[in-house]
């Protein structure tokens, strides 16, 4: 059986954890941010866990994570 190549971009975007979820972090801090909460913001911060429709396709994109 060949090696699985790892989906770099989705290594750089997503990370798992412990229990085997996958994490990332939540999208809209990168510009406009003058228009935005300081509240919107803070919580824009913080990671976010994906959706149980997304992981299948994480665990093909990064196999050995």
């Amino acid at each position: 059986m060949p090696k699985l190549k790892t989906n770099k971009s989705v290594q750089k975007r997503f990370r798992k954890t412990k229990s085997g979820k996958f994490v990332k972090m939540r999208a809209g801090k990168r510009h406009l941010l003058q228009s935005k909460s300081s509240k919107r913001k803070r919580h824009l911060r913080e990671s976010d866990l994906v959706s149980g429709s997304m992981e299948k396709q994480l665990r093909r994109l990064l196999p050995y994570a």
